[in-house]
Order: structure tokens, then C-alpha cells, then sequence
């Protein structure tokens, strides 16, 4: 814990931003000006990117970092709210989630397997996981609140793998309230995360989800 909150703040002096708002090995440099693509072929780079994903099998067996949790997580994503479970059934059609995770982040162990397992549980939901190197310019185009690129950014893919919504780096909920407490020391951020997350045990990241899904099913987008 201490070594994170020391490699967080050394990051947060190298890309401008408060200790708080970063958090280490989840977060990326300030992205660099790319050109403008067309919708076209955002989608075919899209449809590729997803395609040189990893299932979360293949992803779990191969972490190195934070792996207690990482299984732990994944065995206690076995208890989805049922209610939840029923809600994302009832979405008809097929979808994509793109994952950009890493092992060694926070928030990435502590959603991931969340979404993993509700993938698993309901037909018509598939998931690839790409790395940050892989999956660098979907995070740059996607930044947090306050600007960052962060892990896990997640897209969720149509039919045709156009983007139909996005969940960037926590739950809505645990998001604003870091947000709200920007005077919290990196540390601070660290411990308050993790028991949020060790409480909610997922739920407000499946649920972020499945309203994605529902959204998505009506035509409308939800990013955040």
C-alpha cells in the first residue's frame, strides 16, 4: 500500500495531477493530438481491436499482479443480484464488451471480474480484454471526469461493433464521490476506494452495466 502511494505521487507529479485523482498503474500520460478518423473506420478498428482480445479466462490465468483479488473477486462475483441477472436477460440482441484492463490496477481487479461473470450468466454478452498498450487510444478518447486515461475503460459493442456506451474507470457513485473529495491525499483515495468497493461487492459496477445494456437495447447511449 505504501509503495502504491508512493508511485502515485511520483505519477501525479510527472502528468499534473493531484494525488488524488491518480492512481498509479491505472492511469495514462495526457494524450497526444490524433486525427480525426471516420466513422467507418473507427468501427472496422474497433471490430479489430475486440477480435485481438483476450477472454477474461485467458486474462485471469495469465495476471501476475493483485492476483489474490483478482480470483477473489471473481469467485465473489458468483453472487450477482438476481434482480440485476433478470434486467440484463431481458435485453434482447447481441453485444460486445471491450475491455481495457491491467492487472496491476485497482479499479480494473475490482470491477472486471464483476463484469466477467455477468457476461457468463447471460446469453447474447461476450467480452474480449485488451491491455493499455493495446487499448491506448480507446482510453485517450474516453477520458475520466477529470481528464485522465484510466483503467478499465469498457465499451459496449452492437451487433455491428458500434460503440452503444462506455464505462470509464469506477461505478458512477464511487466516481463522484472521489470527485467531491479532491482535498483527499493519494492514501486517502487508495483506502476509502478499496473499502467501497469490498462493501459494494459489485453491485454498483453490474448495475452501471445493465443500465448501459438497457439504454443501449432503447438507442440511447450511456457514457460514464
Amino acid at each position: 500500500m505504501v509503495l502504491e502511494t508512493a508511485a502515485s505521487l511520483v505519477l501525479s507529479a510527472l502528468i499534473g495531477v493531484s494525488p488524488a485523482a491518480a492512481d498509479g498503474p491505472c492511469d495514462l500520460p495526457p494524450p497526444d493530438p490524433v486525427p480525426v478518423a471516420s466513422s467507418k473506420a473507427i468501427d472496422e478498428e474497433l471490430q479489430a481491436l475486440y477480435r485481438s482480445g483476450r477472454s477474461y479466462a485467458d486474462f485471469l490465468e495469465t495476471a501476475t499482479r493483485r492476483t489474490e483479488l483478482w480470483h477473489g473477486n471473481t469467485g465473489r462475483a458468483e453472487d450477482l443480484d438476481p434482480t440485476l441477472l433478470r434486467r440484463a436477460r431481458a435485453v434482447e440482441g447481441t453485444w460486445y464488451f471491450l475491455a481495457v484492463a491491467v492487472d496491476s490496477c485497482s479499479d480494473s481487479v475490482s470491477t472486471i471480474p464483476y463484469l466477467a461473470h455477468l457476461v457468463a450468466m447471460v446469453p447474447g454478452l461476450q467480452m474480449r480484454v485488451v491491455d493499455s498498450a493495446a487499448g491506448r487510444a480507446v482510453m485517450e478518447s474516453h477520458p475520466t471526469p477529470d481528464g485522465r486515461a484510466a483503467t478499465p475503460t469498457v465499451l459496449l459493442l452492437d451487433a455491428d461493433f458500434d460503440e452503444a456506451g462506455c464505462f470509464i474507470e469506477r461505478p458512477p457513485e464511487l466516481q463522484t464521490w472521489i470527485l467531491e473529495n479532491s482535498e483527499w491525499s493519494g492514501q486517502q483515495v487508495y483506502e476509502q476506494k478499496m473499502e467501497w468497493y469490498d462493501k459494494d461487492a459489485g453491485h454498483g459496477t453490474v448495475e452501471a452495466f445493465v443500465e448501459m445494456l438497457e439504454s443501449a437495447a432503447e438507442g440511447a447511449s450511456i457514457c460514464r
